[in-house]
């Protein structure tokens, strides 16, 4: 395999060389217009006062009877963040966005001063309602939109539409707290509650922006009671791309799926191939099966799905690529287009697919479905309903599970498969594969695994393996909390410590611009027990500079000293090459350590939300001698992927 090269001069990195090859060459969101000085100062101030009254409420209801109330914070804290954020970063892109900044603030002072009264009425509200949560990602807060009917049918679980939001570069918490202000989305069944989560800006639902779905719908299923088998997704345009996504990686959670236009898949949307492109990498295009829906059509088996397009619109693509991949697996995907139509809903075909949706969610998901056939490519996405993946042959192949329920027995059939969940109250027998496995005891959920081609009942043998939650790549860190380690000691080489000093700093910029968060980061000698309990580790820097690393070093699978690095056998000069890695902590198996990365797509994939897919696999060796650039961090002179063992 060819690595992948820069094509920039070949120079060492000195500090000023890296962090200019350290800064975007592209913004989002982009650069905002300047507003008046006055309008400035005055919202300066208002922000830093309601700053101020929410620290001092935090603080008045940090007892134990008050925690229901503290909780809410987050309902105000939006607010604020919306202006902080607008006026620090420049993101004021309209003149008319000062008055909105100052409506913002004044209905955080409400809620603020409400929630001091023990009161929060917004909880109670019909129509457009704005909430917020505190992501456990990075402790940041994130705002999601509610549309709630006036005349839902009492005393009935409530229905729910999750509406997914087309691509908005200029889509700030300011922005988006606007919009939904406004008016509801261009879908809206009747008698159901819509759910519009932010997706953390603008990245089709990925990395973060999924774990903010997920995380914004049990906000709102802690407060509404929401039927669990009356679910939908939906959206349209980046918000289709978003809907393909959700609906086939995460099949068993809706009663239907809804994807307008958008996009599907990786290559041949974005025409990676094209002529006059870099071609992508082999670990590229092998990842591409992390997030490409068409990888997963076979999940739609049990989620029934409509596809939208206009009969014009470019991105009718999405939903044709999707046809053709569900026709592989024996299935058929209802499309319903709207003539002469480019890039929106046509009026009646909106009105046609509205009632579909609306008798799908009366007859709800199927919460126990007699067959079920599941696909995955990692266990990352491990499944659905009673039927789970548990471990794989080999990530990133194709992994089939088929289960049919009869009576109190399951028989499944698998493939690329080393160990399933059944998660089955009241199993009696399995047949897997053609072979009876007794089941020692009643249980709510069944452990199988395969050894020495013959499958057991509980759990596969201890030891590191991938398994759901801990599969790599370095990307998979950053869906839950992680922590950045920075050094605090001086590196062996200079090149070495000024590129990871500015690839960090880069990683943060990223996490705030794209994922609209502080990237949490506390000093090497600063971590605590807590911190390696709960959080995946990103340490930056060399063993001589960052003492958590040297102390994690004898467990990790480098040898790493101030001449060389040492990676599957291979040498390289310490004095200009640097690893990035993810692994199990050896002080904490449950969780990642990562080495020198951040989030890994760059500057290449700002200009389409089909290209910010994962760029590196489980571990790779940097040349620093190529400086980093739009879409490397440096040369890549060595890249792979650990086995299911982690070897």
């Amino acid at each position: 395999m060819t690595p992948p090269r820069v094509l920039l001069p070949f120079v060492l990195l000195l500090p000023a060389a890296l962090a200019a090859a350290a800064t975007p060459a592209a913004r989002l969101p982009p650069a905002g217009i300047e507003i008046p000085a006055a309008a400035r100062a005055d919202l300066t101030a208002a922000s830093a006062a309601l700053a101020a009254d929410l620290a001092q409420l935090r603080a008045e209801l940090v007892e134990p009877s008050r925690k229901e109330l503290l909780e809410l914070t987050p309902d105000a804290e939006i607010f604020h963040k919306a202006v902080d954020w607008a006026l620090r970063h420049d993101e004021f892109f309209d003149l008319k966005q000062v008055a909105a900044a100052h409506r913002a603030l004044a209905t955080g002072r409400e809620r603020v001063a409400a929630l001091r009264r023990g009161e929060a009425p917004w909880r109670n509200a019909t129509g457009l309602v704005v909430r917020g949560y505190r992501s456990r990602i990075d402790g940041s807060v994130q705002p999601y939109g509610l549309v709630i009917p006036p005349d839902l049918t009492p005393g009935r679980p409530r229905r729910l539409m999750v509406w997914l939001l087309g691509r908005g570069e200029k889509r700030t918490e300011l922005t988006f707290i606007g919009e939904r202000e406004s008016g509801p989305p261009q879908l809206t069944p009747c008698d159901t509650v819509t759910l519009i989560p932010y997706g953390r800006f603008c990245n089709a639902t990925k990395f973060a922006g999924e774990t903010d779905v997920f995380e914004a719908l049990v906000a709102v299923r802690a407060e509404q009671p929401i039927d669990p088998d009356r679910i939908l997704v939906a959206g349209f345009s980046m918000g289709g791309a978003s809907t393909w996504h959700l609906a086939t990686h995460h099949a068993g959670l809706w009663a239907a799926a809804a994807p307008g236009a958008g996009f599907a898949e990786t290559a041949a949307y974005a025409k990676v191939f094209a002529p006059g492109k870099e071609p992508p990498t082999a670990w590229e295009q092998k990842l591409w099966g992390w997030y490409d829906a068409t990888a997963y059509a076979r999940n739609l088996s049990h989620c029934p799905t409509i596809a939208y397009s206009g009969e014009i619109d470019p991105q009718k693509q999405a939903a044709d690529v999707m046809a053709a991949a569900l026709a592989q697996e024996g299935l058929t995907l209802p499309h319903l287009i709207g003539p002469g139509t480019a890039h929106k809903y046509h009026p009646e075909v909106r009105q046609d697919l509205t009632a579909r949706l609306e008798a799908l969610l009366d007859r709800g998901r199927d919460p126990r479905p007699a067959l079920l056939r599941v696909t995955t490519r990692t266990l990352r996405y491990p499944g659905a309903s009673w039927l789970r993946f548990e471990g794989l042959a080999e990530h990133w192949s194709r992994a089939d599970l088929e289960g049919r329920l009869r009576g109190d027995t399951a028989e499944v059939t698998t493939r690329g498969t080393t160990a399933v969940r059944l998660v089955l109250p009241g199993l009696r027998t399995v047949k897997i594969d053609g072979q009876d496995v007794p089941l020692p005891a009643l249980a709510p959920e069944r452990l199988l695994h395969r050894q020495d081609g013959v499958w057991r009942a509980g759990p596969p043998p201890t030891g590191p393996r991938k398994r759901p939650g801990l599969t790599g790549p370095v990307n998979d860190a950053f869906l839950d909390r992680f922590l950045f380690v920075r050094p605090t000691g001086k590196a062996w080489h200079p090149a070495v410590g000024s590129w990871a000093t500015a690839e960090m700093e880069r990683a943060r910029g990223l996490w705030r611009a794209l994922f609209r968060g502080d990237a949490p980061v506390k000093g090497d000698t600063a971590v605590t027990a807590e911190d390696l309990a709960q959080s995946h580790i990103v340490l930056w820097g060399d063993p001589g500079a960052n003492r958590l690393l040297a102390r994690l070093l004898p467990g990790l699978p480098l040898q790493w000293d101030a001449r060389t690095l040492t990676f599957r056998g291979e040498q390289h000069d310490a004095a200009h090459h640097a690893p990035i890695l993810i692994f199990p902590n050896p002080l904490n198996p449950e969780k990642y350590v990562v080495l020198n990365s951040g989030i890994d797509f760059r500057d290449h994939g700002y200009g389409s939300n089909s290209l910010q897919t994962p760029k590196l696999p489980d571990h790779a060796v940097i040349d620093l001698r190529e400086p980093p650039g739009p879409r490397w961090p440096g040369r890549i002179v060595a890249a792979g992927f650990f086995d299911e063992a982690w070897r």
